[in-house]
């Protein structure tokens, strides 16, 4: 198959055939009909953290499955699946929570001593996250595809896999956010629009959207904000407060930088939440003022939005067939595997919501 590798960080990605293994009695081949591009993505191509390589990235897939292993029950060939980087072993403790996205025992690799799932020649080929969507076929175990509904569009369903859960579910799933409350939003990307409509599905009364981009913000109207703050002219903390009369009850944190997360704290109302959803790097340090504490303020974090995945994307597919969930709009531009470099630089300076690839 035809896939897009990186062999150097800060590099380009190549397109170049990798060899993929048959499915072990566990595992599902899916032809890619789309993969979204994430910022993560590109963090990761540029070095975040110490993959190893060579390395197909992407981690926001949809498609068709081709072939299943012998003990797979849960998908046939033919099946229009969407994946999800919260594969799970359904047995440890986080499991048998429903905590999936702290899986202790991830099946994003084979065991130690069987041959790799992707392979150029004799070297193994990581794909990222257990998955690797920027090439023609995934080879997945099957706790990492979700059934989707046969009118679902897979381009549309490939959103799904991580900006959906991750900003709808930080909002219904972690935040808890009632009908009537007020909500903050700091970053209007494609998470943070997700944020946006999760919030408004959810009846909050006032959603203030705050970013440093006018396009952005103008996105995150359409997406259900009732107000924004332009955080380039004007001091974010300072408009919200304002603007609530005192506070929200949630802010929520799309960004990944110290100073954002502590003037999500700085948002709140009395009993307020802040829940932080941009990924920090590992040094990130936030200070919070300790008196704040003693007015029940609240700050947590929400990883892949708390979801448990084959509940919840089926729901969100619900949802964009009734027109109540916002997809088409998320959807900003769809190109070929061989412009994958450039919709990845593109997001240094994004103004769309989403690049997806299709295939």
């Amino acid at each position: 198959m035809k896939a897009a590798v990186l062999h150097e960080f800060h590099k380009d990605l190549v397109i170049e055939d990798v060899t993929v293994s048959e499915p072990a009695p566990d595992e599902v081949l899916v032809r890619v009909v789309a993969s979204g591009v994430c910022h993560t993505d590109r963090t990761m191509q540029l070095g975040a953290n110490d993959l190893p390589l060579p390395l197909i990235l992407g981690h926001e897939a949809a498609g068709i499955v081709e072939r299943v292993g012998s003990a797979v029950t849960y998908v046939k060939p033919g099946d229009p699946v969407a994946t999800c980087a919260s594969a799970f072993c359904g047995s440890c403790r986080w499991c048998m929570r429903g905590e999936l996205q702290h899986c202790e025992r991830k099946r994003r690799s084979r065991e130690p001593g069987r041959p790799p799932r992707l392979s150029q020649g004799d070297t193994p080929v990581e794909p990222f996250v257990g998955l690797g969507g920027f090439a023609e076929q995934l080879l997945v175990h099957e706790s990492a595809v979700v059934k989707l509904p046969e009118e679902m569009p897979l381009d549309r369903a490939a959103l799904l896999g991580c900006s959906v859960i991750t900003g709808v579910g930080a909002v219904r799933n972690a935040a808890k956010v009632q009908v009537g409350q007020t909500v903050a939003v700091i970053g209007c990307g494609g998470v943070g629009l997700n944020v946006v409509q999760g919030a408004r599905i959810a009846g909050a009364a006032q959603i203030i959207a705050v970013d440093r981009i006018p396009d952005k913000l103008a996105l995150a109207r359409q997406f259900g904000a009732t107000h924004t703050v332009d955080a380039g002219t004007t001091d974010p903390v300072e408009a919200v407060r304002e603007l609530t009369g005192g506070g929200v009850d949630h802010a929520i944190e799309v960004v990944g930088i110290a100073a954002t997360m502590e003037q999500a704290f700085q948002m709140l109302d009395t009993q307020g939440t802040a829940t932080v959803v941009g990924v920090a790097r590992p040094d990130v340090q936030v200070r919070v003022p300790a008196t704040d504490l003693l007015l029940e303020k609240r700050l947590q974090g929400s990883k892949m939005g708390s979801s448990r995945f084959r509940i919840d994307i089926p729901l969100y597919c619900r949802l964009y067939l009734d027109g109540r969930l916002k997809l088409d709009e998320l959807l900003s531009a769809r190109v070929p595997l061989t412009e994958v470099n450039r919709a990845l630089a593109d997001l240094d300076n994004p103004l769309g919501a989403r690049t997806v690839l299709t295939f």
